[in-house]
């Protein structure tokens, strides 16, 4: 059975490039190219070559970078959490081969697509020995629907009618919430719309496990930071910040019990994932491309590549954010000229950039959509930036910049000195901070003064959701799910709208692609929409489009029974090794 949790296939993952899975390190994101020579890019299924399963054993997988530490599907913020929450918990909805939602434990029915009933499996157990009703479900939504909420998934409970006014403590429940009972439950949105089912939270939260805790206190919690429980097929034992994480086989897991014994998490740093996979030390990972080829030579590995559906971005801080309302404010001038944007756009060989630090692995992408999604508007019919140097002297000219001192950079159109700062996360990949500088080193020779600014991954993202005043051009990513909505990205309310672009015309068609009046089950209608989108953020450019790259997993020759597709692996306890 296909398995892809809701970070990665509903909502609009976060990729902190060179550490993602599924959403990845640098080496998970979906290619245009042809498949280099080497390289597998097909469904690839381990077992149908590999010996016979040994009852139990331990399967070691790595990981290139540290997570945060936030093991709650409610909380996390990036997806090296993800990883580790993919490894112990599961939610009510999985996804197929074709993006298609599939019942995990629970199903649903629906006549009008605004009213959905949900019926949970019987039995399925928590970590903790409960049983998961439908009441932990609606515990994790009211949480999320909280005022106190610090996590970012409320665009996934806000369609939820009532939801609103609970959030802003006129209402004491969320009107749209039913329970029939233990195992069933009604979910009523304030309107139908096409995307009501994949938009809508599906992880429950133990009720047990959070009793008492203020949900402003959840995130630092130790049932999130050290004592996770989960639904899954393995068990949290044992969590070393930074170092490893020890999760066992849970017997009585829904689906049955797993083959493995146990999964030990290992933090590896960048440069010692070759060795490390070379001396049989880990036997699984999500690669780096800069990692890629080393692995390739290596007879006791096999590298599987397959698509992804993420994108890289530099983006321009516009404004700011307001938590308590959800707005925006347009209160940052420096990059507010467009042409000065484009111009910067222009100066960037994004070719020659990912050639030097992906090795084959990516190609650029023109939009906020990765080319392999159905939604994704040709490139013709976009505003794109090619590499153009003289162009982008022209369009700072033409913007009011321009070299008044004589020392080769220009000065804003007011003769103040313009310096451009650029942010990028640091961790122990020491190739970031030199493909840092190397943007920055084609704004130079445009006449654009700038600088790099290398900031620890786990405060990285903070800052940047925070509207930092040190963050002014910044390096991200992101993934799209199963649904192509980038409403919780892109919408003028959303807290994940980093660049702070505020568009009554990019709201206005983001809300029509969603309308049932509108575009009914038309999926071309719905494309068009979404088409013209594309076209308006394109034309703005409130972030440069850089790159879309190829997800890379190693996979030991000892490790049988996982599968990949578009949708990712598969469940881990249908995992297994040879000896």
């Amino acid at each position: 059975m296909k398995k892809k949790s809701l970070l990665f296939m509903l909502t609009m993952q976060l990729i902190l490039s060179s550490f993602l899975a599924a959403c990845v390190s640098d080496s998970a994101y979906p290619s245009t190219e042809e498949t280099p020579e080497g390289k597998i890019n097909t469904t690839f299924d381990k077992e149908a070559s590999a010996g016979e399963p040994v009852a139990g054993g331990i399967l070691t997988y790595g990981m290139e970078a540290a997570p945060e530490g936030l093991f709650n599907w409610a909380f996390y913020g990036n997806v090296t959490d993800g990883q580790v929450l993919d490894l112990f918990d599961e939610g009510l909805i999985t996804y197929d081969e074709n993006l298609q939602p599939q019942p995990n434990f629970a199903t649903w029915e629906t006549e009008d697509n605004q009213s959905f009933t949900f019926t949970i499996q019987e039995g399925v157990m928590w970590h903790n020995g409960d049983e998961l009703t439908v009441h932990d479900w609606v515990f994790a939504l009211e949480t999320i629907a909280d005022a106190d909420y610090d996590g970012p998934r409320y665009s996934n409970v806000q369609t939820i009618a009532g939801a609103p006014a609970y959030r802003e403590g006129t209402a004491d429940n969320i009107s749209g919430i039913e329970v029939i009972d233990d195992y069933n439950v009604t979910i009523t949105f304030d309107e139908a719309r096409v995307n009501n089912l994949v938009n809508v939270w599906t992880y429950p939260m133990n009720r047990t496990e959070f009793e008492g805790i203020p949900v402003a206190e959840m995130s630092a919690s130790p049932q999130v930071r050290q004592n996770p429980v989960g639904l899954g097929a393995f068990k949290v034992k044992k969590i070393l910040p930074g170092e490893s994480i020890e999760l066992v086989k849970f017997t009585d897991y829904w689906q049955g019990e797993p083959k493995l014994d146990g999964i030990i998490v290992q933090i590896l740093g960048n440069s010692t994932v070759i060795g490390a996979l070379g001396q049989g030390d880990i036997d699984m990972i999500n690669l780096a491309p800069v990692n890629a080829e080393g692995a390739l030579n290596m007879e006791n590995i096999k590298v599987i590549t397959y698509p992804g559906r993420s994108y890289q971005y530099i983006a321009f801080k516009l404004g700011t954010f307001n938590a308590e309302t959800n707005t925006i404010h347009e209160d940052k001038q420096k990059y507010a000229d467009v042409n000065l944007r484009r111009a910067m756009a222009h100066a960037i060989n994004r070719e020659e950039w990912i050639d030097a630090f992906f090795f084959g692995y990516g190609s650029p992408v023109n939009g906020p959509v990765p080319s392999t999604h159905w939604i994704a508007a040709d490139s013709s019919d976009l505003s794109t930036y090619e590499y153009d140097p003289e162009k982008a002297k022209d369009l700072l000219a033409e913007a009011g910049y321009e070299d008044i001192t004589g020392d080769g950079f220009v000065e804003d159109p007011y003769g103040e000195p313009f310096v451009a700062k650029f942010s990028h996360y640091q961790t122990s990949d020491t190739t970031f901070e030199t493909r840092a500088q190397a943007i920055v080193q084609y704004w130079n020779e445009v006449g654009i003064n700038a600088e790099v600014e290398m900031i620890e991954v786990n405060l990285y993202y903070d800052m940047i959701e925070e509207d930092d005043p040190e963050i002014e051009t910044f390096f991200g990513g992101w993934s799209t799910g199963s649904d192509p909505d980038p409403t919780g990205l892109w919408g003028s309310d959303q807290l994940w709208n980093y660049p702070r672009f505020l568009s009554e015309e990019s709201d206005q068609l983001l809300a029509d692609a969603l309308d049932v009046s509108i575009v009914g089950d038309d999926k071309e209608a719905r494309k068009d929409l979404y088409v013209q989108w594309q076209q308006l953020v394109t034309e703005e450019v409130p972030m440069i489009f850089v790159a879309e790259l190829d997800q890379i997993t190693a996979l030991s020759d000892r490790v049988a029974g996982v599968t990949y597709d578009v949708s990712g692996s598969n469940f881990p306890y249908e995992w297994y090794v040879t000896e």
